[in-house]
């Protein structure tokens, strides 16, 4: 079974219609292996739906997110990005805020909380570190650190 395929099953599994655009989405997310931005989905997916809105964009990836099939990552004024859910066990992620790339972090700040105020009930916790990958530190240091 491909990536495609298990991705679709476990959609399937929880009762959500497979359709093409869905389709197309899991695999330019899993082709990418990046954060990407809803209008960078959208010009991906062009050719094969020209008349595809970004309205219907944000319905499919706010299903896809639903169904934890993908991760959403919030950049500030940047907009959110999204990408394939990671399939391994619990992580957390340094996040270029260039590129999208990402690289899993072993450890996890929750380890270190030693105590959580009286009252809380701890739910779940999400963790980025964001800043610029290696090729994007290069290439904006050759630049004189300027985003051009």
């Amino acid at each position: 079974m491909t990536d495609v395929e298990a991705y679709l099953s476990k959609l399937r599994a929880q009762g959500f219609k497979l359709t093409g655009k869905r389709r197309a989405i899991v695999e330019v997310l899993l082709r990418e292996d990046r954060y990407i931005t809803a209008k960078d989905l959208m010009e991906a997916l062009k050719e094969s739906y020209p008349s595809l809105s970004l309205d219907t964009v944000y319905r499919n990836l706010n299903m896809l997110k639903e169904a934890h099939i993908i991760e959403e990552s919030e950049y500030g004024e940047g907009g959110s990005r999204y990408r394939i859910r990671c399939s391994t066990d619990h992580h957390h992620h340094l996040v270029c805020i260039r590129c999208g790339k990402t690289e899993a972090l072993e450890d996890c700040p929750m380890d270190i909380l030693a105590h959580v105020p009286e009252g809380y009930q701890v739910v779940g916790h999400r963790f980025e570190v964001l800043g610029y990958c290696p090729g994007c530190t290069d290439d904006l240091s050759s630049k004189g650190g300027r985003e051009v």
